[in-house]
């Protein structure tokens, strides 16, 4: 679910003005600003503001807001689930039941101006294989585009990146590294363990054996 213009939903609990735009000036008030009742595209109280209206439609609706990811609303009835996922303007939902979709779909398209992009395939690096009774959610998409982002897609494999008992010495006379892309790297790979519950899982192993 995409909703358009979401920005411009956002009410504003402050004061905020703006100058007449180009082509548009009152010549009789040439020097008159606008106080804004709702938010615009640019302010920086825009984001807040749509989340912030989002959030109020959500929880009047039912809806709980989690407690460690703020943007993931749940609503429980009688132990059927109905989740949505909220990222800027797009909304992720899904349900234990198709009346509970159609019901959320419902309440949310008076209120908002959206548009239904259909099943989920593709989110945030994440691919979401749908079946009858299974969901896959895979990367190799992301990894491929990582791989290829950085050059490295006719690079060799290796089972050790580097030898383990030599000793590291600085290099005084090497080319400085390109530190935005070394920094892009490490979170581009962050964000790829992070999504993998079972590369995490290893990863905690091994620091709880070393320690």
């Amino acid at each position: 679910m995409d909703v358009k213009s979401a920005f411009l939903n956002g009410y504003l609990n402050e004061e905020v003005y703006v100058e007449q735009p180009k082509g548009l000036v009152d010549p009789s008030f040439p020097n008159h600003v606008y106080r804004l009742k709702k938010a615009l595209y640019g302010l920086k109280q825009a984001p807040r503001a749509w989340y912030e209206r989002l959030t109020q439609f959500l929880v009047n609706q039912g809806h709980m807001k989690g407690g460690t990811d703020k943007t993931l609303f749940v609503k429980d009835d009688n132990e059927r689930l109905m989740i949505a996922q909220i990222y800027v303007d797009d909304i992720v939902f899904g349900g234990m039941s198709d009346k509970m979709v159609q019901h959320f779909i419902q309440q949310m398209q008076p209120k908002f101006e959206m548009s239904l992009v259909g099943e989920l395939t593709y989110f945030l690096g994440l691919q979401v294989k749908q079946m009858e009774n299974t969901i896959f959610i895979l990367q190799s998409k992301y990894v491929k585009n990582l791989v290829k982002k950085f050059g490295m897609d006719n690079g060799g494999h290796k089972r050790t990146p580097a030898a383990t008992h030599l000793k590291l010495t600085k290099d005084e006379n090497g080319v400085a590294v390109d530190q935005n892309m070394y920094k892009s790297m490490i979170g581009s790979l962050l964000y790829l363990t992070a999504s993998r519950p079972d590369i995490t899982e290893v990863k905690r192993i091994l620091k709880y054996i070393n320690n």
